[in-house]
C-alpha cells in the first residue's frame, strides 16, 4: 500500500447505544412561499397598472405625468410587501396544519468519543 498507515494504537475509541424518542414532523419551505408572494405582488402590480390606465392623466397633487413604467414602479413598492407578508402567512398556517400530524418514532443514537493521547 502506498502512502502512510494507519495508525490506531493510540486512540481508544468508545461507543455508547441508547434508544430514544424523536419526533418527525413535515414543515414547508418559507423561502418558496415568501418568493411566491413576492411573485404574486408583482403579479397584481402588473394588473393594476395596465388595468386601471391612470398614467395619461396629470397628476392632481403634483401636477406631473408619470409614464407606465413609473406607475408600476411605484404599486411595485406596496405590491411586492404585501404579497411576500401573504406568502408568510400562508406558510405558518400550513405549518400549524401539518405541526397536528407530528409522529413518535424510535431511533437508535450512538455516541462514539475518541481519546486523543499525544
Amino acid at each position: 500500500m502506498n502512502g502512510p498507515e494507519w495508525n490506531n494504537g493510540a486512540m481508544s475509541p468508545s461507543a455508547a447505544h441508547r434508544i430514544e424518542t424523536a419526533y418527525v414532523r413535515r414543515s414547508p419551505r418559507y423561502t418558496v412561499f415568501l418568493v411566491g408572494g413576492a411573485a404574486l405582488g408583482i403579479l397584481a402590480a402588473l394588473v393594476l397598472t395596465f388595468g386601471f390606465n391612470g398614467s395619461e392623466n396629470v397628476s392632481a397633487s403634483t401636477g406631473v405625468s408619470y409614464s407606465t413604467t413609473q406607475v408600476f414602479g411605484f404599486v411595485c413598492l406596496f405590491a411586492i410587501p404585501i404579497g411576500v407578508a401573504i406568502g408568510g402567512v400562508v406558510a405558518l398556517v400550513i405549518d400549524r396544519a401539518l405541526a397536528r400530524r407530528t409522529r413518535e418514532v424510535r431511533v437508535d443514537r450512538e455516541i462514539i468519543t475518541v481519546d486523543d493521547a499525544e
